[in-house]
This record gives structure tokens, sequence and C-alpha cells, in this order.
């Protein structure tokens, strides 16, 4: 209601809600049929309790004096109805994608799987390209990747299975979660989980704790955490005043003294890089092998068995 008069306000203006501009901007990510469906679905399920005054495009009015069924159904339950039928068209058509994706997921045996986890815009699809030197489209703008992707990575030996998942944003709409709910099937399956986070963010910390929100709500929160604070190389500060009046801030931190604090408080383990640079990378690589190692010896002991 508030949108349709703020449009009557404005006139010849379009007015959209956030829900929508984060739907519009899925929707021209969106690159693979299973993702055009997720996106379709959350915008149709959306859209179901908004459609007064929208869709009149998609059927006239039906019925009429004279007709069986009296004055026929209106211009709104017209649409609800052919909307609600695409959105049941859609769950199925998803439900079978989802079946083939299981199977494939039960054929990769007890392969150790990392999942990247973190905010939209961190730098996730690009230190994926980086580990598994793959060509994973990778660019400077929310929500990059919808996409699942998955790759075998083989360090010193030992293989595991890398997957790149889609971004996690401040109160995401539930539709979404509701349609991405399947995709996020890689993150609950992870033996470990890689939150990235782009420490070059004013609002970092916040960004931290949305994703650890995120997970906690789709069953995800008591996976064992590394993690990886990327774009070292972006990191601004502001020298502190000594004779101002004002306590120093977040801002005033250097990178180093920023490290400390957090390396002291941090209770899963953590590493500063730049997918960029490539600063860091060694021990990134290092520490991933080390935890990969150790969950590996476990399923296979006799791989490690010295004849």
């Amino acid at each position: 209601m508030q949108q349709r008069n703020i449009e009557r306000l404005l006139k010849h203006c379009i007015v959209i809600d956030r829900t929508s501009l984060i739907l519009e901007i899925f929707a021209q990510r969106a690159q693979t049929s299973y993702a055009k469906m997720q996106v379709e679905l959350a915008k149709y399920n959306y859209m179901l309790p908004r459609l007064a005054g929208m869709w009149t495009h998609l059927e006239r009015q039906r019925g009429g004096r004279g007709t069986r069924g009296g004055m026929g159904e209106t211009q709104i339950e017209a649409d609800r109805r052919i909307v609600k039928q695409r959105i049941t068209r859609l769950k199925e058509q998803l439900a079978k994608v989802d079946r083939q994706m299981s199977t494939q997921r039960g054929h990769r045996g007890q392969m150790v799987r990392l999942a990247l986890v973190g905010y939209t815009n961190v730098g996730k699809s690009t230190l994926m390209n980086l580990l598994a030197k793959s060509n994973i489209f990778a660019e400077n703008k929310l929500f990059a990747t919808l996409d699942t992707t998955v790759r075998k990575v083989v360090i010193e030996n030992v293989p595991f299975l890398l997957s790149d998942t889609v971004g996690f944003i401040r109160k995401l709409p539930t539709q979404l979660i509701e349609a991405f709910k399947s995709t996020l099937d890689e993150v609950r399956e992870a033996d470990i989980l890689v939150h990235v986070v782009d420490i070059s963010h004013p609002g970092f910390e916040e960004q931290m704790e949305v994703v650890e929100r995120t997970l906690r709500e789709i069953g995800a929160g008591n996976k064992p955490v590394y993690v990886v604070f990327n774009k070292v190389d972006a990191y601004t500060y502001k020298e502190y005043d000594q004779f101002s009046l004002t306590p120093p801030t977040r801002e005033n931190r250097t990178l180093d003294e920023l490290k400390n604090s957090w390396i002291a408080q941090e209770k899963s383990p953590c590493i500063f890089i730049s997918a960029l640079t490539k600063e860091g990378i060694p021990k990134l690589r290092n520490d991933i092998y080390k935890m990969v190692a150790e969950i590996h010896a476990g399923r296979y002991p006799f791989n490690n068995f010295l004849w």
C-alpha cells in the first residue's frame, strides 16, 4: 500500500522496495537454467501477496452474465491462480534437479569437502580460482556468483573438494533463502567452512555476524570454521590524533594492530591474505593442507600406513 501511494505521488516514477531490488539483481546475475528457476520461484513467491494492480496482462477476466459459474472470476483471482500454477510447476522442476544434484553429491564418496562462505563481494570466487586453478567468473560486484561451483583440489597429494557458494547479505529475503536452500546443501554437507571476510570494508564485523547468523539459520552453525581475512592490500586507516578528545576507533587501527586483536580474540583459526596480490597464499594452502590431511587420515587410515 505504501509503495502504491508513493507511486501515485511521484506519478511517472516506478517505486521498488529492497527485496525487489535484490531479486532484480539476482535475475540479472543468473546464468544457468537452475539459477534462473530459483530466482523465478523467489520472484513469484514475492509477487503472490502483492498482485493487486499487477499482472493485468496475464489473462482477461472470464465469465459473465448467462454463463456457467455466474459472474466469473475476477482479474485478481485469475492472476493468483496463474501465479500459483507457475510456482507449483517451478517447484516440481527444481525438485527434479535437486534429486539429480543429490545423486551427484552421493557419488563423491567420502572425499573431504571445503566450502567458501561469506558476505557478497568479499572475493570468494577469486580465491576459488587461485586455489583450484579454475576460471570461475569473478568480478567486483554484488552476487557475481549464484551457482554453486565444485572443483577438485590437490595439495601435496591430498585431494579434497572445494565449493564456491552464493554470497550472503544482511536481511536476505526469505523467498531467496527458500529458493536457494538446495544450493546451500554444499555448505551443510561440508567438513570445513572457509569464511572469507573483506577486511577493507568498514563494516566487516557486521558482515561476519550476518554470515554466522545465516549459517545458523540453514543448519550449518556447528561446522568448524577457518576465517580468511581477504583484501589486506586495500585496507586503509586514519592516523590517530593524540591531541584529539575522542577515543580511537576501528578506523584508527593499523593492519598490524587489527591482526593482533583478531588473532588474540578469535576462537576460530584465521589468516590475513590478499587474493589479488597473492600475499599469504602459501600459508593459506599449508593451513588448508593440514586441516584436510587430518580429516583424510581419519577416513583413509590405510593410505598413511607404512608397509
